[in-house]
């Protein structure tokens, strides 16, 4: 009984994240309206839209998280890893896209391929 109101909780946690990623990403199109419009130096501007964005995406991801917890709590700690590991890959393809090639994304890329690939060698699942 405990196990199943544990895995419910993490379920209503999970799809409570996503419905405040997709609304936090759908009104992006209106925050970067807003963006454009202030007198913010262009890299500031920018930087702004990655951060609205890679909130989003942080939400997105700690919610898959939840959501693997909830239907599979015996999950893999390399299932879990990789899925964490979005969180600076996301974060990263936002700065590439928004700010272009800069050392932050570099840096947050080389993390996410770094805990992914983290398990090789390692036989704890």
């Amino acid at each position: 009984m405990k196990q199943t109101i544990s895995r419910l909780v993490l379920a209503l946690c999970s799809l409570l994240l996503f419905f405040g990623a997709f609304a936090h990403a759908r009104a992006f199109r209106v925050a970067s309206a807003a963006i454009d419009h202030a007198s913010l130096r262009p890299i500031y501007a920018q930087d702004f839209k990655t951060l609205w964005l890679a909130d989003s995406t942080t939400l997105a991801t700690v919610a898959l998280f939840f959501a693997i917890l909830a239907i599979r709590p015996a999950v893999s700690r390399h299932a879990l890893l990789l899925t964490v590991a979005l969180i600076p890959a996301a974060t990263a393809a936002l700065i590439y896209v928004f700010v272009g090639s800069f050392y932050a994304g570099h840096l947050l890329i080389g993390t996410a391929v770094a805990a992914a690939l983290a398990r090789v060698g390692d036989s704890t699942g």
